[in-house]
Parts: structure tokens; sequence; C-alpha cells
């Protein structure tokens, strides 16, 4: 019976990074969710693929994050030595409760939704000056000349990062996808997560610098000032929940527009639908998140014995991965799942987490893809995709998206 669950039409149910699995994962959740939807992967931890167990564990208080002990248990404590790793142990995101409260609660402020829904003039004017810029040329990457422009710089604006210190972020790697893989990184791929974390690391350190001779109204000088009264952050959590911001602050929001503008013009009729009416457009959004999420996979371990769930039985330090993308697919909840329908109704997509780690940004990228994706339709309406067919997907699980996305005009 093993046997036959880890190779199902002769592939693994659970193999994340084959380049099959990447360039359609949804046949194997589909595997997954009919033949062992509670899979205990050749990692050692568990993947949920329903919508009623991921959504449960999100919001159940018996499963954490429970970092450094997760990461110690897998690699050995050697792990935390590695300057990415104890990076990564202070951002809000792997912390449990009370640090996670603590944390989250420096910077909510800055994403309230009256203060999100009054940025839509900024990023309609980012869009417009982005669009302006490549229309003469009659091409674009929509990857890096759109997509990955316009929120990169939103959260600038947001972290009050200067202009003329910008150019070099619209260059910068996106390799930290692999970073939040559930596959081991390889002794390379550490070593150049070290090196851009290091100098991240120092980039926002001279940033921190400014913001305390001139401060503004920004994100990074809310936070200094939190840092300097020296009880409610401390330095190492500073430097490296900024780092997180600024990752977590565009990541999402370019694969959002990357995915959501391929699979409109994978299926022409919703495109259609879209162009004669705008008004479906913070529905398709919605819609866009549930059909391809551009996050697949958020991670809990048990932070104690659990009895059952999703039929399973699970000791404390247990490692479970819930796959978003899965649930977002789950024929349980959504009727006709692989299909692509912007009127859809009712639709509650997983793709930004739930309970206390729901994502702070989720309404920030949703009005980012609305506005993108709307303006783009009205202002080059003789867009065309130039690989439809054959796209170039980023060798990444969790994080799902394009490397580059050719369009003309």
């Amino acid at each position: 019976m093993n046997e036959q669950l880890q190779t199902i039409q002769g592939a693994p149910l659970f193999n994340p990074l084959s380049p099959d699995f990447i360039a359609n994962p949804y046949s194997y959740y589909h595997r997954l969710r009919a033949v062992d939807p509670m899979h205990l992967t050749p990692f050692g931890f568990y993947a949920a693929s329903r919508h009623a167990d991921v959504a449960t564990i999100l919001r159940d208080k018996r499963f954490g994050k429970d970092f450094v002990g997760r990461m110690t248990r897998r690699f050995g404590p050697q792990v935390m030595d590695e300057p990415i790793y104890r990076s990564m142990s202070h951002w809000m995101l792997q912390q449990d409760p009370p640090d996670h409260g603590r944390l989250r609660g420096l910077v909510v402020r800055a994403f309230t939704a009256r203060r999100v829904e009054d940025m839509r003039p900024r990023i309609q004017a980012i869009v417009d000056e982005i669009i302006d810029r490549v229309a003469p040329r009659g091409h674009m990457d929509l990857i890096a000349d759109f997509a990955f422009r316009l929120p990169v710089i939103v959260i600038c604006d947001m972290l009050g990062i200067p202009e003329d210190h910008r150019e070099i972020f619209f260059g910068s790697s996106r390799a930290g996808g692999r970073l939040l893989d559930p596959a081991p990184l390889t002794r390379a791929e550490i070593d150049e997560q070290n090196r851009y974390n290091l100098a991240s690391a120092e980039y926002f350190r001279s940033l921190f610098e400014l913001r305390r001779r001139e401060p503004g109204d920004d994100l990074t000088t809310q936070l200094v000032q939190a840092e300097e009264e020296g009880n409610k952050l401390s330095n190492e959590e500073l430097t490296a929940n900024i780092i997180l911001l600024f990752g977590a602050g565009h990541e999402t929001t370019v694969n959002l527009i990357g995915n959501g503008l391929l699979a409109l013009y994978r299926n022409p009729d919703q495109l259609r639908r879209l162009i004669d009416d705008p008004s479906l457009t913070p529905n398709a959004v919605d819609e866009l998140l549930r059909y391809d999420s551009s996050v697949q996979v958020t991670g809990r371990t048990t932070l104690e014995d659990v009895d059952d769930i999703g039929g399973i039985a699970m000791p404390k330090g247990q490692s479970v991965i819930c796959l978003l993308g899965a649930a977002n697919r789950d024929p349980a909840v959504y009727a006709d799942p692989d299909k692509l329908d912007i009127k859809r109704a009712d639709i509650r997509p997983l793709s930004f987490g739930g309970g206390i780690h729901y994502c702070l940004g989720a309404q920030l990228a949703r009005i980012e893809g609305e506005i993108a994706i709307s303006t783009l339709l009205r202002r080059l309406p003789n867009l065309r995709l130039d690989n439809v067919d054959h796209p170039d997907w980023r060798q990444t699980f969790v994080l799902r998206g394009l490397n580059k996305l050719p369009a003309s005009w």
C-alpha cells in the first residue's frame, strides 16, 4: 500500500522541485487529495491538501511556527550559525506568541484598511508611469518591466527608501524564493542566501542611520524609533524584519500580477469578459488568487500532541505544510475548481494564509493587482503574450511565479 501511495500513474505523490510539479502542481494536488490527503512526505513532514484540514491547521492554536526547533531538528543546531537562518529566526512570520504579537503590533498600523485604501492614487500613478515608459517600445517583459517594478516602488515608498537608492532594487535577484521551499538547500544556495542577507542588512543599517538623522512618515522611521525605546524591538529584530517586509512586500504581488495575466490570456473568454466589464476586477483578482496562488504553501509545527487532524495523530514537534494551492482547488468547496471563472461567487482563497499569521499586506496586494491588471488591459488593448503555451516558471515551489512573460502590442 505504501508503495502505491508513493507512486500514482508513475509519478511521486510529492516531489515539489521536479520540473513537472513546478509547471503544473495541480494534477499532483488532485491525486494527493484523493489518495492520501494528509501525506507523510519523504522529507519527514506531512502535507495537508484538503481545504478543511488546511483551514483548521492555520487557525488551530495547537499548531505554531517553532522555527528554531523545526530547523534544528531537521538540520542540527549548527544550522543556526548560518546568517540567513539567524535572520529568519527573528522574522515575525516565523514567531509564535507572545513575540509574534509584539512584532506584528509594531507594523500593523501601516497596513490598516483605511491607510492602504488611501494609497490607490499613488498606485495608479505608478502604474501609469510604468506604462508611459514602455508603451512606445511595443514590447516588454511583463515581469521585469511591469509586475516587478510596481510593488518594489510601493514598498520602497512605505519603507522610506530614497528614490536615488531604488535602482539597485530593480536589478536585484529573486533567488530568495528557494529559501522557503521544503526541500533542503544546497551548500551553494545557502552561501548565496547568506551573501544576499548580509548585503541587505548592510544597506538597511545605512537606511536606519539616515532615518535617525532625518525622520520621515514611513515604516522604517517608525521601527527605528521603536528600536531606540529599547523594550519593543532589538537591533537584530529591526534588521531582520525590514528585510522581511521588503521581500514579502513585493514577491507575492509580482506573482499575483504575472500568474493572473497568464491565466487570463490562457482563458480568452474570461479575458474578454473582464475587458468588457472592468467592474468585475476585484472579484477577478480573488479568483486569480484562488486559481493559481502566488504563495502555494505555508508551514506549521505541532506545539503539543494532536490526536486527530485529517485522520492522523501527530506528536508534539511534527512539521506539517499546508498546500494552499491544493486547498484553493478543492472540489468540496469550489465547483469545477480547475475552471477560471471571474464571476465565481463566494471566493475565499487561502492564498494569504490564515489565523494570526494572515498576511499583513493582503489588501495592499489585492489593490495593486486590481489597478495593475485593469489599467494594463485598458491602456494596451492590443496586448498579446508571446509565449502562452510554454511559460518560464521560476524553479521554486512555495512562491509560484514566472521568470519572464514576454508581451507585445
